[in-house]
C-alpha cells in the first residue's frame, strides 16, 4: 500500500511540474510579451503601444530604425526570427511574401473597400497622401482641384519639385496620371495635364519637399504640392495663413501596416496587437495622438483638424506596382522636363 501511494504521489509531482513548465502534451506556455521592429515615426508608436500593453497586460519590446535597416534584419532573421511583427510600407511585405505570416484581421470587413488586406498579409494602419496647400493670403479663393492649379493668375506661384529626385514631388506626378489617364499612367490625356503644369511654373522648381511648404507658409509660393503629413501639423499647430486640399479628382494614398513574421514566437499576440490597432479603437488613438498619422478607417472619431479625410477622395495605390512602372514614369517626365524648366 505505501509503494502504490509513493507512486501516485510521484507521478503527480511530475505532472505538476509539467504543466508548470507548459510543456504538457499539446500546450505551449504563452508569454506576455511582443517584440516589434518598426521604422515609422515615434508618434505612432507612442499612440498605440501603451494602450495595447494596458488593456492586454503584455509588453511590447521595440527595435526602431531606419526602412532599410528594419527590413534588412527582417530577411536576415527569416530562418529564425527574434521579432514577431513589423509596422513598415506595404511595398516591403507584398514584395517578399515568403517572409510573413498570412493573417486577416477580424476589423478587415469593416474597413474602406480599396484599403482592405488582399494579400492576406498586411493590415493597413495608416496612410499618406499627396495634397495641395494654399496661403489663404495670396488665394483666399481657396484650391480644391488639380484643374485650380492651371488659374492664369497663379503662374510662376507654385512650388513643385523635380518628380525624377524628389519623393513627394514623384507621388504628385503619379497621382495625377492616374486621375487624368483614368489608372493608365502612360496615356495621353495625363501627359498632357503635365505639360501645362510645367508651363505655370515659369521655368522653375523647388529644392527640397520642405521648401515647399515653408515656402507657402512665408508667401513666397502661393501654392504648393506636399502631403498630407505636414499640412495636417501646420493646420494643428493653427498656422492660420494656410489651407490644404485632397483633390477633387482624387488622392492616392500610400500605406503602411502591421505584418507578422512567418515562424515568429509570439504568434497569438502578433494577432491581438493586428486586431487592437484596426479596431475602432485602435484606429482613434491614432487619428487623435499623432499629428502626422492618418488612420484608414473612416468610421471614427477624428479631431477636427482631420475632419477632411472623413469625406476626402483618398483612394490607395498598390506599391508593388507602383514601384513597377516608377522608372519608367520618371523617365518621361525627364524627357519632358527639360524643354520646361530652367
Amino acid at each position: 500500500m505505501k509503494k502504490l501511494l509513493t507512486i501516485i504521489l510521484l507521478v503527480l509531482l511530475v505532472s505538476g511540474l509539467v504543466f508548470a513548465n507548459g510543456e504538457q502534451e499539446g500546450t505551449t506556455k504563452k508569454d506576455n510579451n511582443l517584440v516589434l521592429i518598426t521604422s515609422t515615426a515615434a508618434d505612432n508608436i507612442n499612440a498605440v503601444v501603451p494602450a495595447f500593453e494596458e488593456k492586454y497586460g503584455i509588453k511590447v519590446d521595440l527595435i526602431t530604425g531606419s526602412t532599410g535597416e528594419v527590413f534588412s534584419r527582417i530577411q536576415a532573421e527569416s530562418a529564425n526570427p527574434s521579432c514577431d511583427i513589423t509596422w513598415i510600407g506595404e511595398y516591403y511585405v507584398l514584395n517578399s511574401p515568403d517572409l510573413f505570416e498570412e493573417y486577416v484581421s477580424s476589423n478587415d470587413s469593416q474597413y474602406p473597400e480599396g484599403f482592405r488586406n488582399k494579400s492576406g498579409l498586411l493590415t493597413a494602419t495608416n496612410g499618406t497622401a499627396p495634397v495641395i496647400m494654399w496661403n489663404k493670403e495670396m488665394v483666399p479663393e481657396g484650391i480644391s482641384s488639380y484643374k485650380d492649379l492651371l488659374n492664369p493668375e497663379l503662374q510662376g506661384k507654385i512650388a513643385f519639385g523635380d518628380a525624377a529626385t524628389s519623393s513627394s514631388a514623384y507621388n504628385h506626378l503619379e497621382n495625377m496620371l492616374i486621375d487624368f489617364g483614368d489608372g493608365d499612367v502612360f496615356a495621353e490625356e495625363g501627359w498632357d495635364f503635365v505639360k501645362q503644369l510645367l508651363t505655370q511654373l515659369n521655368g522653375k522648381v523647388v529644392n527640397s519637399s520642405s521648401v515647399t511648404y515653408k515656402g507657402v507658409v512665408s508667401g513666397e509660393y502661393a501654392v504648393g504640392l506636399s502631403w498630407d503629413a505636414p499640412a495636417l501639423q501646420l493646420i494643428n499647430s493653427e498656422t492660420s495663413n494656410v489651407g490644404f486640399c485632397y483633390m477633387e479628382e482624387g488622392s492616392a494614398s500610400k500605406v503602411s501596416g502591421i505584418a507578422i513574421m512567418k515562424n515568429c514566437n509570439n504568434l497569438e499576440n502578433a494577432k491581438l496587437f493586428v486586431d487592437f490597432i484596426s479596431s475602432q479603437e485602435g484606429q482613434e488613438l491614432l487619428a487623435n495622438n499623432s499629428a502626422g498619422a492618418n488612420p484608414i478607417r473612416t468610421d471614427i472619431e477624428f479631431p477636427e483638424y482631420k475632419q477632411i479625410m472623413k469625406t476626402a477622395n483618398i483612394f490607395s495605390v498598390d506599391a508593388v506596382w507602383s514601384s513597377t512602372i516608377k522608372a519608367q514614369v520618371q523617365e518621361k517626365f525627364t524627357d519632358l522636363f527639360m524643354d520646361y524648366v530652367e
